[in-house]
């Protein structure tokens, strides 16, 4: 029974807006879903762009469970074919969405979506105007609580989630924007600000495997 519940590829579901975990069997959208191709020597590769040709297989978006069909042998099943699934995969994914996240965040920089600074960005939440706050792994909690206490009153009068990011470290943040010791950032209303939030909840996903992340 194992064996068949991992016998799943994409274009077995072609026609439905889901898919299924080759490990967990669980049907879920594909951005819920981590998709792995075989590259022409048979080694596995995360697609994380869903963008790579040939026959896929899906994983939930759950370092756990990436795990689990490493040891599993589960992409060879699903695949059909001789395959090899480096030990180190779970890990290489990891890195692969925070790069996603970190260059979201730097688009959004371009963008003109992305305000820096704790005075800039508690007058831009006393003005109504962030839909994000994101700090630094390392960040002071004194500074987090007020930033975060304004902005969960600014979010509950304006009707929408208070949405706050820490899944980047003060380095990578500072690294993103090309700025030195960014702490505390805030994004603004628009299209690189949505690209980013959702490789950031497909990151926060995968590593604490919580579906509301």
């Amino acid at each position: 029974m194992e064996a068949a519940a991992d016998d799943i590829a994409d274009e077995e579901d072609a026609s439905s807006p889901l898919r299924t975990c080759i490990v967990t069997r669980a049907q879920l959208p594909p951005e819920q879903l981590i998709r792995f191709v075989a590259a022409p020597d048979g080694s596995i590769v995360p697609d994380l762009a869903c963008r790579l040709p040939g026959r896929g297989a899906w994983v939930m978006c759950e370092q756990a469970t990436v795990e689990t069909a490493i040891k599993r042998k589960a992409f060879g099943r699903s695949l059909k074919r001789e395959v090899t699934a480096a030990p180190d995969l779970a890990a290489l994914v990891e890195r692969l969405l925070l790069r996603r996240v970190c260059d979201g965040l730097s688009i959004a920089l371009k963008a003109g979506l992305v305000l820096t600074g704790f005075t800039k960005i508690d007058s831009a939440i006393a003005q109504g105007q962030p839909v994000a706050i994101l700090h630094g792994l390392g960040a002071a909690e004194d500074g987090m609580e007020k930033l975060d206490r304004r902005f969960a009153a600014m979010s509950r009068d304006a009707g929408r989630p208070a949405i706050v990011v820490r899944d980047l470290t003060i380095e990578q943040m500072s690294l993103a924007l090309g700025r030195a010791n960014v702490v505390h950032a805030a994004l603004m209303v628009g299209g690189a600000a949505r690209h980013f939030l959702t490789e950031a909840e497909r990151l926060a996903r995968y590593r604490t495997g919580r579906t509301d992340a």
